[in-house]
Protein backbone atom coordinates (compact mmCIF):
# COMPACT_ATOMS: atom_id res chain seq x y z
CA UNK A 1 0.00 0.00 0.00
CA UNK A 2 3.13 2.40 -0.44
CA UNK A 3 1.26 3.94 -3.34
CA UNK A 4 -1.50 4.89 -1.63
CA UNK A 5 0.26 6.84 0.82
CA UNK A 6 2.38 8.60 -1.45
CA UNK A 7 -1.21 9.43 -3.41
CA UNK A 8 -2.37 10.37 0.29
CA UNK A 9 0.52 13.12 0.73
CA UNK A 10 -1.23 16.33 -0.08
CA UNK A 11 2.50 17.65 -1.48
CA UNK A 12 2.75 14.60 -3.61
CA UNK A 13 -0.72 14.74 -5.01
CA UNK A 14 0.00 18.51 -6.02
CA UNK A 15 3.37 17.86 -7.40
CA UNK A 16 1.97 15.05 -9.49
CA UNK A 17 -1.10 17.35 -10.41
CA UNK A 18 1.07 20.37 -11.66
CA UNK A 19 3.25 17.58 -13.48
CA UNK A 20 0.28 16.24 -15.49
CA UNK A 21 -1.00 19.82 -15.89
CA UNK A 22 2.41 20.26 -17.82
CA UNK A 23 2.27 17.40 -19.62
CA UNK A 24 -1.02 18.13 -20.94
CA UNK A 25 -0.16 21.20 -22.10
CA UNK A 26 2.91 19.35 -24.04
CA UNK A 27 0.55 16.73 -25.60
CA UNK A 28 -1.15 19.63 -26.31
CA UNK A 29 1.30 21.71 -28.40
CA UNK A 30 2.30 18.83 -29.95
CA UNK A 31 -1.03 17.88 -31.21
CA UNK A 32 -0.77 21.91 -32.49
CA UNK A 33 2.06 21.25 -34.34
CA UNK A 34 1.40 17.87 -36.38
CA UNK A 35 -2.23 19.07 -36.99
CA UNK A 36 -1.12 22.26 -38.36
CA UNK A 37 1.87 20.55 -40.52
CA UNK A 38 -0.46 18.26 -42.07
CA UNK A 39 -2.85 21.65 -42.58
CA UNK A 40 0.27 23.74 -43.99
CA UNK A 41 0.92 21.12 -46.53
CA UNK A 42 -2.92 20.46 -47.50
CA UNK A 43 -3.14 24.30 -47.77
CA UNK A 44 0.15 24.85 -50.06
CA UNK A 45 -1.02 21.73 -51.95
CA UNK A 46 -4.24 23.12 -53.26
CA UNK A 47 -2.22 26.45 -53.68
CA UNK A 48 -3.85 28.25 -51.09
CA UNK A 49 -2.74 29.67 -48.04
CA UNK A 50 -5.87 29.17 -45.95
CA UNK A 51 -4.15 27.01 -42.99
CA UNK A 52 -2.91 30.37 -41.09
CA UNK A 53 -6.13 30.66 -39.75
CA UNK A 54 -6.67 27.67 -37.70
CA UNK A 55 -3.38 27.80 -36.80
CA UNK A 56 -3.80 31.37 -35.50
CA UNK A 57 -7.03 30.38 -33.75
CA UNK A 58 -5.83 27.33 -32.04
CA UNK A 59 -2.23 29.25 -31.17
CA UNK A 60 -3.94 31.71 -29.24
CA UNK A 61 -5.67 28.48 -27.27
CA UNK A 62 -2.90 26.95 -26.79
CA UNK A 63 -0.88 30.15 -25.67
CA UNK A 64 -3.84 30.98 -23.28
CA UNK A 65 -3.60 27.24 -21.78
CA UNK A 66 0.31 27.83 -21.30
CA UNK A 67 -0.16 30.62 -19.28
CA UNK A 68 -2.74 29.23 -17.15
CA UNK A 69 -0.45 25.82 -17.02
CA UNK A 70 3.02 27.84 -16.82
CA UNK A 71 1.93 31.07 -15.27
CA UNK A 72 -1.45 31.43 -13.49
CA UNK A 73 -1.57 27.72 -11.78
CA UNK A 74 0.21 25.97 -8.53
CA UNK A 75 3.51 26.48 -8.70
CA UNK A 76 3.97 30.07 -10.07
CA UNK A 77 4.68 33.55 -8.06
CA UNK A 78 1.16 34.65 -8.92
CA UNK A 79 -0.57 31.86 -7.89
CA UNK A 80 1.19 31.80 -4.71
CA UNK A 81 1.25 35.11 -3.77
CA UNK A 82 -2.46 35.00 -4.56
CA UNK A 83 -3.01 31.95 -2.06
CA UNK A 84 -0.86 33.68 0.62
CA UNK A 85 -3.54 36.57 0.32
CA UNK A 86 -6.89 34.85 0.26
CA UNK A 87 -5.16 33.19 3.83
CA UNK A 88 -4.42 36.34 5.50
CA UNK A 89 -7.97 37.43 4.51
CA UNK A 90 -9.45 34.74 6.17
CA UNK A 91 -7.07 34.71 9.05
CA UNK A 92 -8.31 38.38 9.70
CA UNK A 93 -11.62 37.29 8.93
CA UNK A 94 -11.11 34.39 11.31
CA UNK A 95 -12.71 32.05 8.38
CA UNK A 96 -12.25 28.09 8.78
CA UNK A 97 -13.55 26.69 5.37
Amino acid sequence: MQHHSLISDPTERLARKRAGAKLGWYAHAGAYLAVNLLLVVLSASSGRHWAVFPAVGWGIGLAIHGVVVFFLAGGSNLHERMVQAERDRMARQGTRS
